[in-house]
């Protein structure tokens, strides 16, 4: 079983065995804050932090018969069973100071813990930015990072449309298929938009396997297909417009590794594109 998943266990053992959906998310963040690694990453919602991450693996462990979403409000241990002690020391004891430190707070008490102590994280400080007028166009690929990092780096940057370029929104990796992607944008008020005639088909991929492959690929795309795609990289434009910041998004890490480097440069070579580029 993944370590983060025992955490959660050991969180709601702690708690008697049961505790409410927002407290847990609560308390998970607390408790990783404390971790030289967090097992967990959060994004700011309207009613606090929360994790993804951690809503998929409990829904993982209900399916496994290990928790039991009770009526849709608390997580409660199927079974009477230790996983504290299959913790680390130095987690087990962050998850028992938290209790400490939360033992005799209300749920406002507890946000306005959360919130004093990491101002900067929060909605509300969010809020409290002025927002930027000045249009901008990002790319960015969800290689190697979690859903929540992801998003962080959009909020952070006033991304307000993320502009989905793959042919197919398919990923293994969790929270990044169209559905789960287009869920979790909305969750932090980004819209999400797909425009897959800016992809690049897998059949195309299917053969390329060398740096020079990718780069032959690419070379095709930029020269070939994107010519006669034009009318979706204007229609991108008139998004831009719209939104003021917007974002394309692929999977690789390295935007020049990326079919979306191409079309940021397509973009730069149309008439009156004056808008500040940057990659994530």
């Amino acid at each position: 079983m993944f370590y983060r998943r025992i955490l959660l266990l050991g969180v709601l053992e702690s708690y008697g065995g049961s505790i409410l959906h927002n407290k847990l998310q609560k308390v998970l963040f607390l408790v990783t804050r404390k971790q030289g690694v967090p097992s967990f990453d959060f994004v700011p919602l309207e009613d606090g932090y929360f994790s993804f991450q951690a809503n998929h693996d409990l829904a993982a462990l209900s399916k496994q018969g290990l928790v039991i979403d009770d009526s849709g409000a608390k997580w409660t241990l199927a079974k009477d069973q230790s996983f504290l002690d299959d913790l680390k020391e130095e987690d087990q004891l962050a998850i028992e100071q938290i209790q400490c430190e939360m033992a005799e707070f209300s749920e406002t008490e507890l946000n306005r813990y959360i919130s004093e102590r990491y101002p900067d994280l929060t909605k509300d400080s969010q809020r409290q930015k002025q927002p930027s007028e000045e249009r901008a166009f990002f790319t960015i690929g969800y290689e190697g990072i979690s859903l929540e990092t992801y998003l962080n780096k959009l909020i952070s940057s006033e991304v307000r449309l993320l502009c989905d370029v793959r042919s197919n929104p398919f990923s293994r990796k969790y929270g990044f298929s169209k559905g789960q992607l287009q869920k979790a944008c909305k969750s932090v008020g980004i819209k999400y938009h797909h425009m897959p005639e800016l992809g690049i088909d897998a059949a195309q991929r299917s053969d390329v396997k060398t740096k020079d492959d990718y780069n032959r690929l690419f070379d095709e795309f930029e020269k070939v297909t994107l010519p006669k795609r034009n009318r979706y990289l204007i229609e991108l434009c008139k998004l831009v417009e719209e939104y003021g910041r917007v974002a394309i998004t692929c999977f690789e890490k390295e935007p020049n590794e990326c079919h979306r480097s191409r079309v940021a440069i397509a973009l730069r070579k149309l008439p009156g594109w004056d808008v500040q580029q940057q990659d994530l």
